[in-house]
């Protein structure tokens, strides 16, 4: 009898172990093992996400898990902390499978079970602490058996370059969707920075006196904050113009002509001084008043006080630490870099005027191209110069620019009216002896390197006169990385934990 009980709960548990998850067998490490069910993967973006998800296809009574990837677009990293909830939905009704953590970076792994075959729409509803989203996934059939999933599903178009998420996550990575644009005319020339008007501001002396600095680092180029004490100008120990000596005598004779301006308002509101007498007191008073304040105005403990009137660099000095100085002399010259005037030329057969320019792009000094609107310019010439046949075009640039004053940088601009033309970045280009590439993303982990044919450059900006269309999506960083998988020979082992 002890025997045939043993027997029994063997029995049991070879049961209930090899239900534990339907349609999945493992194999000696403990992987899925295929089902028969053939699988399904499917690539959708939108504004802020990335979804590519895996996942058998769904029949009829059987559980499908999914293999969902996501993607935040703006820094193009895994989503590490969400709650997924995905939904399958037709007509009013449906089923849902709701998990609250990714089971690894970036991967989240729910479940269903159709009831029923049909054609419906696979929703993701992503929810992090920074922003919610939800992404469809549009006529995905469930079928009734795995023999009519098998007949029906084909094989998903896929590129000749394997690059998995896992590896494009650890990389910097970025796609952009090709899209359609205005394309210009293009001049290329080239321009040099000057300073704009109010960029610089000189300080002088407020009163005759010995110099010091109050830093030892004060020097040309040197950064300053807004309100920073720079130097004093001190007139201690001197026996005429001596402004502490000035500011003291002011403040008594501001004093005396308060306490008698004071008085007077007394006796004039009683009616017994006259009108004219009042005022002339008043009078008094109140130049007694500007006179002290405007000596004692940036006086400090040290001298006059000389500090930064904004945030910015010191352009130049003009004195030397101990020397004297005279009142409304030089001492420093402060500048900033906010806005630059950029100085750029165009040939007068362009005949070139405000109207006629619409956008100029410059480099700044790590290489970058950026746009300045038409609207920022200042002034285009009406005239040449004998063997100065180009016309000046001056440009407001608001932009923090960090090159040096009479620097050249590379100038494009934007000329006429614009054609309408399909464009990508210019930092998706391949380039090889003046053949142009880029490489697409097919699908979530499937690239190829696609050939072709390029027009007029706008900045940042390259017209693509055949090779891609408007919704295609390219690699703008990171190419290369994808360029190399490609000529390694061998396709990367998946690295999903699924």
């Amino acid at each position: 009898m002890r025997y045939i009980l043993l027997i029994c709960i063997s029995l049991l548990l070879f049961s209930c172990g090899s239900n534990e998850e339907e349609g999945h067998a493992h194999d000696a490490e403990g992987n899925h093992v295929s089902s028969g069910v053939p699988a399904i993967s499917k690539t959708v973006w939108t504004d802020q996400t990335e979804l590519f998800v895996e996942f058998p296809a769904l029949v009829e009574g059987k559980t499908s898990k999914f293999a969902a990837h996501f993607t935040r677009l703006d820094k193009h990293q895994p989503v590490r902390e969400a709650s997924v909830t995905v939904s399958l939905i037709k007509g009013d009704s449906g089923i849902r499978h709701k998990v609250d953590a990714p089971s690894s970076p970036g991967i989240f792994s729910p479940a269903l079970q159709p009831k029923e075959p049909g054609t419906y729409d696979l929703v993701f509803d992503l929810k992090t602490p920074e922003y919610s989203d939800r992404i469809v996934v549009e006529n995905v059939q469930v079928y009734s058996s795995t023999a009519e999933a098998s007949e029906n599903v084909k094989e998903a178009e896929e590129g000749d370059i394997s690059f998995l998420k896992e590896q494009a996550w650890k990389i910097d990575f970025q796609t952009q969707p090709v899209t359609e644009g205005e394309v210009y005319d293009i001049v290329h020339t080239s321009g040099v920075w000057q300073a704009a008007p109010g960029t610089y501001k000189t300080l002088a002396a407020g009163a005759n006196g010995m110099v010091n600095f109050v830093s030892e680092n004060l020097t040309e180029g040197s950064k300053v904050k807004r309100g920073q004490l720079l130097m004093n100008v001190s007139s201690e120990g001197l026996s005429s113009n001596n402004v502490q000596a000035e500011i003291a005598q002011a403040k008594a004779r501001y004093d005396q002509a308060k306490a008698e301006y004071e008085r007077k308002k007394e006796l004039y509101e009683d009616k017994i001084v006259p009108k004219a007498e009042f005022e002339k007191v008043e009078s008094d008073y109140r130049v007694a008043e500007a006179n002290y304040r405007a000596l004692a105005s940036n006086y400090g403990a040290g001298g006059k006080q000389i500090r930064a009137p904004f945030d910015g660099f010191i352009k130049s000095i003009s004195t030397s630490n101990g020397n004297y100085v005279e009142q409304g002399a030089n001492l420093v010259t402060i500048g900033t870099d906010k806005s630059r005037l950029l100085k750029t030329q165009l040939s007068a057969s362009s005949k070139p005027s405000k109207e006629s320019i619409a956008s100029i792009w410059y480099k700044d000094d790590s290489g970058e191209w950026n746009e300045v609107a038409g609207e920022s310019i200042v002034s285009v010439g009406k005239e040449v110069e004998d063997r100065k046949p180009m016309i000046p075009v001056y440009v407001k640039v608001n932009d923090m620019v960090e090159m040096p004053e009479g620097s050249f940088t590379e100038v494009q601009i934007a000329m006429g009216n614009a054609e309408q033309g399909i464009i990508v970045p210019e930092a998706a280009l391949l380039e090889d002896y003046g053949n142009y590439s880029v490489i697409l993303q097919v699908s979530g982990e499937s690239f190829e390197r696609r050939p072709i044919k390029i027009g007029k450059r706008n900045g940042q900006e390259v017209q693509v006169l055949s090779g891609l269309q408007p919704g295609d999506v390219v690699v703008t960083t990171g190419a290369y990385q994808v360029k190399m998988a490609s000529m390694s020979g061998s396709t990367p082992a998946h690295g999903h934990e699924h």
